[in-house]
C-alpha cells in the first residue's frame, strides 16, 4: 500500500532547487567534459548573438544545448553512482558506463549537426560563400 502524497511545501521546493544547484556545482567542479560543453554552449550562444540568429534558430540551438548538458549530467550521475556501488573495475559496470557515455556522444553529434544546419546560412552570408 502506498502512502498518500505530501502536501505542497514552498520550503521543500526551494530546497529541491538548492539540491539541483549543488548537483550542477558538483558537475562543474569535477567533470572536464561538462566544462568543455559549457564552453561550446557559450561559443554557440556568442555566435548566435553575433550573427543575429532568428527566434526559430534559437529554439533549435537552445534545445540542442540543453539536451547535451542534460545528457552529460545524467551520465555524470550514473558514473558516480556506479563508482559508489561497485568501486572495483567490473565488466558490467564498465559496459553500463560506456553506454551512458555513448549516449552523450550521440546527442553531441546530433547537436553539432543542428549547429551546422542552423549556422550554415549565416556563415554563407557572413563570408559570401
Amino acid at each position: 500500500m502506498s502512502k498518500p502524497p505530501e502536501a505542497f511545501s514552498v520550503t521543500k521546493r526551494i530546497r529541491s532547487f538548492r539540491y539541483a544547484l549543488q548537483g550542477l556545482g558538483f558537475a562543474l567542479a569535477s567533470q572536464h567534459n561538462f566544462r568543455i560543453q559549457l564552453v561550446a554552449a557559450s561559443m554557440t550562444a556568442g555566435l548566435g548573438f553575433l550573427w543575429g540568429v532568428s527566434a526559430e534558430d534559437w529554439r533549435w540551438l537552445v534545445a540542442a544545448i540543453a539536451i547535451v548538458l542534460a545528457a552529460e549530467l545524467v551520465n555524470t550521475a550514473f558514473e558516480h553512482l556506479c563508482d559508489v556501488v561497485q568501486p572495483e573495475l567490473h565488466a558490467s559496470v564498465k559496459a553500463a558506463k560506456d553506454v551512458a557515455a555513448g549516449a552523450v556522444l550521440v546527442v553531441s553529434i546530433g547537436a553539432a549537426i543542428i549547429g551546422v544546419m542552423v549556422f550554415w546560412p549565416y556563415i554563407v552570408h557572413q563570408f559570401r560563400l
